[in-house]
């Protein structure tokens, strides 16, 4: 190979192409056995990974859930069991003498700390069905989240089933989240076993090569496991949602075919055009590489931005996103030339080359820059028709339908809904570390019951000076239970009608009331409404963040600060689309039945802004690719209209490719029984799919034709710059 097809003084970073080139063997060989480090270390990702408890960091209902078990010794319960009575009631002798076994059974169980249950609270109607033919025993297992779960499970299996006169259901929060991981790494492997060969197909149709094919897909694997090597990693210090490891899967495959489809598109373009294997790798990595570095950056900006949370579930997506990248950049411009090489001419495109002109893409191009306003306006108003969904977003709390309908926690969460009129385990706790405790009605810790009984959606109020319905005592003192070292806590019992409405307004109103004693409210919808919120106080930093860091990154793609405007406004347009069918399937119910999912009314708060960082890295990473060759046209050209035809028209076919393989990896969520992962399946396949064709198909060449040469303007300061890098290559 002649050392001057290989000059690495010709361009920055072309002297590690050519050391690519020249070491191929050596370089393929140890990606290779890198691989196998990362998928033995990978193997052990799902059971290192898991879904933390809810929980909002240095809340009001964190702090009161600290008290609740350091001073306490108590807290909310993590497991329920529903025992039906069958033709009996819960009153009846038989039924009592075998709950109340069943009862003492559990609390001699290890790492069982408390066992409640109808029959041992005094008979309180909050834990009774309204046939009187089912009640509840609350069980509290405490300890670390993975550790409490993995005993829950064994306690569900356990005691689930007929157990003499009762039979006895499952459920709970952390059964709930149990079932929810469990069915998540289900969905998981379920989605590798059809996306791997789907993949490799649309791979096949697109090169024609099945050696090309091969190669992309194992960048692809690489990515996704160094992605979940590095999330076990990081699950070793702190939590890892196990939902992150669906997003590596997809992502990992996602951008480790986008990236790769652009560097060996232009490197088969080297070749055609008569340059040697050698040197057609080193341009493909000096032009496309770059593309590929800068989308790279782009994508990894928008999910780091995750990281700014102080949520462990969604800062989870953020260590996933950035070792995602970072494993598709090492594949794509690391591995994948060094492949090349070797490859050499197998690895070339078709021979018939159609002319640049008679691409469908530039005729389209030309087209739509023929009359921008008109087509841009007619395409801008059904993209926003489909958008329109998302002004009635509305976000909810999640519960068990998140699980699929035939899941053991969910139906017996569903029996509790439609047969109690109140839901027990999801009460509020109202904790008093300091407290002067008097148990008469007349004194202040009575009234303030009696107050928070009165409220519209409080079923029942139980204190140490007794339980509470309506402004009425129904139950007696019961300070042992709500009294300890100088302290007392209230719990309070939502109503089924306000959980599944408007929650959040009723732990506003009881906060609200006067408490005689310095309170913090804690709890399940206490803990949700925190967790709502600290999301929300950190959106304006998140979005600020995201947004400037992808204008600065685009900005160095394109040496342009037009483009980069114009993209936030396209990205935020094809963001409106995903969040329009996502309210119009996920929140309104539309699809349910072919979906199989079970629609709540609302969005639970944190998916939307996952998406939102996700969708958003992936439309500023068709940008880039597409505009980045538009550029390279315009600096050899000069010509700002047929730069935009012919810089789509080697990008476009490209990026629809990679978006087909994107929005398919995406759509095989649907299948999945979980419904976030649904949500995001569906969800982000549209968005994928409007993006690639709609907004950079149409909306980005209209817009580029009526800013004309102002797309490459540029401050004084900076459009030397411009001047000096418009060279012929």
């Amino acid at each position: 190979m002649p050392q001057q097809d290989l000059d690495p003084n010709s361009h920055p970073g072309e002297g590690f192409a050519a050391w690519l080139v020249r070491r191929r063997i050596l370089v393929v060989s140890l990606a290779g056995a890198l691989a196998v480090l990362l998928l033995v270390v990978a193997a052990g990702a799902l059971g290192a990974l898991s879904l933390s408890r809810i929980a909002a960091p240095g809340s009001e209902s964190d702090r009161a859930r600290q008290i609740l078990a350091d001073q306490f010794h108590t807290g909310p319960p993590n497991l329920v069991l529903l025992i039906d009575a069958g033709d009996r009631r819960v009153d009846d002798t038989v039924v009592r003498r075998a709950a109340a076994e069943l009862e003492q059974e559990l609390a001699a169980q290890a790492g069982v700390a408390e066992v409640s249950s109808y029959w041992s609270c005094g008979d309180s109607p909050a834990l009774r069905s309204r046939d009187s033919r089912q009640g509840l025993v609350l069980v509290r297992v405490p300890g670390e989240v993975n550790e409490a779960r993995a005993r829950v499970g064994e306690l569900a299996d356990r005691y689930a089933g007929q157990r003499g006169p009762l039979r006895v259901q499952v459920g709970g929060q952390d059964e709930v989240f149990r079932e929810i991981g469990a069915q998540a790494r289900a969905d998981f492997v379920q989605a590798e076993i059809i996306v791997l060969p789907l993949v490799l197909v649309l791979l096949m149709l697109i090169y024609r090569r099945i050696a090309l094919a091969l190669i992309t897909l194992g960048i692809g694997v690489l990515a996704t496991a160094g992605a979940l090597a590095g999330l076990r990693l990081i699950a070793s210090v702190t939590e890892v949602s196990t939902f992150a490891a669906n997003l590596a899967l997809v992502m990992g495959l996602a951008l480790g075919v986008d990236y790769c489809l652009f560097v060996i598109a232009r490197y088969r373009e080297e070749l055609a055009s008569g340059n040697d294997v050698g040197r057609s790798v080193v341009i493909a990595v000096r032009t496309a590489g770059r593309t590929v570095l800068f989308s790279g950056l782009a994508v990894a900006t928008s999910l780091l931005a995750l990281l700014l949370f102080p949520l462990s579930f969604l800062r989870s997506f953020g260590y996933a996103g950035v070792l995602v990248v970072a494993s598709a950049l090492f594949g794509s411009l690391v591995v994948l030339p060094a492949a090349l090489a070797l490859l050499g001419h197998r690895a070339a495109g078709p021979v018939r080359e159609r002319p640049v002109e008679r691409g469908r893409w530039f005729r389209l191009a030309q087209v739509v820059m023929r009359r921008p306003l008109l087509i841009a306006g007619a395409v801008l108003a059904l993209i926003l028709l489909l958008a329109s969904p998302a002004l009635g977003l509305r976000f909810g709390l999640p519960d068990a339908r998140i699980l699929p309908a035939d899941a053991s926690s969910r139906i017996t969460a569903d029996q509790i809904r439609a047969g109690f009129g109140q839901e027990e385990s999801d009460a509020l706790y109202l904790v008093a570390g300091r407290a002067e405790v008097r148990t008469d009605a007349a004194g202040p810790l009575a009234q303030y019951a009696v107050q928070l009984s009165r409220l519209d959606g409080v079923a029942q109020v139980d204190s140490a000076a007794g339980g509470f319905v309506g402004g009425q005592r129904i139950l007696p003192p019961s300070s042992d239970r709500f009294s300890r070292d100088g302290g007392t806590y209230l719990t309070v019992t939502p109503t089924q009608a306000v959980l599944e409405g408007d929650v959040a307004s009723l732990v506003d109103r009881i906060r609200a009331v006067p408490a005689p004693y310095d309170v913090v409210t804690g709890g399940s919808p206490a803990e949700m409404l925190d967790w709502r919120d600290a999301l929300a106080e950190r959106i304006p930093l998140v979005l600020g963040v995201i947004l400037l860091l992808s204008f600065a990154v685009l900005h160095l793609a394109t040496g342009s600060v037009l483009l980069p405007l114009k993209a936030t406004v396209l990205n935020l347009l094809s963001l409106g689309v995903m969040f329009g069918v996502t309210v119009w399937v996920f929140q309104q119910g539309n699809l349910s039945g072919v979906l199989g999912f079970t629609p709540t009314g609302g969005l639970e708060a944190s998916m939307p802004m996952l998406m939102f960082c996700i969708v958003y890295g992936l439309s500023m990473d068709y940008e880039v690719f597409v505009v980045s060759r538009i550029r390279e046209e315009y600096l050899r050209t000069g010509d700002s209209a047929l730069a935009v035809a012919t810089g789509l028209q080697r990008s476009a076919p490209l990026v629809s490719a990679a978006a087909v393989v994107l929005a398919s990896s995406f759509a095989v969520y649907a299948t999945g029984g979980v419904v976030y992962l649904k949500m995001i399946g569906i969800g982000m396949a549209v968005a994928v799919l409007v993006d690639a064709t709609l907004i950079r198909g149409v909306l980005l060449p209209a817009f580029m034709k009526l800013a004309g040469r102002a797309n490459w303007w540029l401050p004084s300061f900076g459009a030397a710059g411009l001047r000096v890098s418009r060279q012929p290559r």
